[in-house]
């Protein structure tokens, strides 16, 4: 399927329309296949242990595939998660980022499907799988 936003659009969108990970989140790659985000790991994303946490691998993961659905239907700000599925496989490399590689599996009218498989930079183990589905705003 054809993008109708670039890396550089959905990183000046994110800025722009999500505070709360401004600055921690960016899209590193994307074409019609795939695209890959990165978590800039910082103090506030681990855990006791030095180990990314949980809800800092599910953010990356939701926003990522969010990301991946608006790089192909334009920017609709109501599309909201309406399931979630994580598996967290491995502990994430200490002081590196996580890349999160995206596919979106199924986009229709009103429904979209994606997974995520993130991995610490450097390697290609996955550290967790994340599929997601979600609900698109009519008239959009």
């Amino acid at each position: 399927m054809a993008l109708v936003m670039d890396r550089e659009a959905l990183n000046v969108f994110l800025d722009r329309n999500f505070p709360q990970v401004a600055g921690q989140i960016r899209v590193e790659a994307l074409d019609e296949q795939q695209m890959t985000a990165r978590l800039l790991v910082n103090e506030q994303h681990l855990r006791p242990g030095g180990t990314i946490s949980g809800p800092a691998m599910f953010a990356l993961a939701d926003v990522t595939i969010y990301l991946a659905i608006l790089a192909r239907i334009g920017e609709v700000a109501l599309a909201v998660t309406t399931n979630a599925s994580i598996d967290f496989m491995r502990k994430p490399e200490s002081g590196r980022d996580l890349l999160a590689d995206c596919r979106i599996l199924k986009l229709g009218r009103v429904l979209a499907v994606g997974e995520v498989l993130m991995r610490s930079e450097g390697s290609e183990e996955p550290v967790a799988r994340c599929s997601m589905t979600y609900s698109i705003p009519p008239n959009r």
